[in-house]
């Protein structure tokens, strides 16, 4: 399993240990990867994704799963979360027409 996160894309950076000394050695910057159970409004499911903190905390200010990924690319998103982001647009796209 890859360390990205599934709704932005955010994956291991790469850079240097400097000691006090100057003498450098590669080291990753790992991203702070969380499994976490979203829920989906519009389509009534629980979804568990892996997704970084900074993710958790944008999908809860933008007020839930389905504004997020209505907004969000779908290059930055993983394969599963694009599906997720076609099923909840098709679902609300109905409902519209519906109404």
């Amino acid at each position: 399993m890859s360390r990205a996160c599934e709704l932005t894309g955010k994956a291991v950076l790469t850079g240097n240990n400097v000691s006090h000394a100057n003498n450098k050695t590669r080291r990753r910057f790992l991203p702070n990867l969380c499994q976490v159970t979203l829920i989906s409004d519009a389509l009534g499911q629980r979804f568990r994704l892996r997704v970084s903190a900074h993710a958790l905390r944008s999908v809860e200010h933008r007020g839930g799963l389905d504004a997020f990924l209505a907004k969000a690319s779908e290059i930055e998103l993983s394969p599963r979360a694009r599906l997720l982001k076609r099923q909840i647009a098709k679902k609300v796209a109905g409902e519209t027409q519906a109404a």
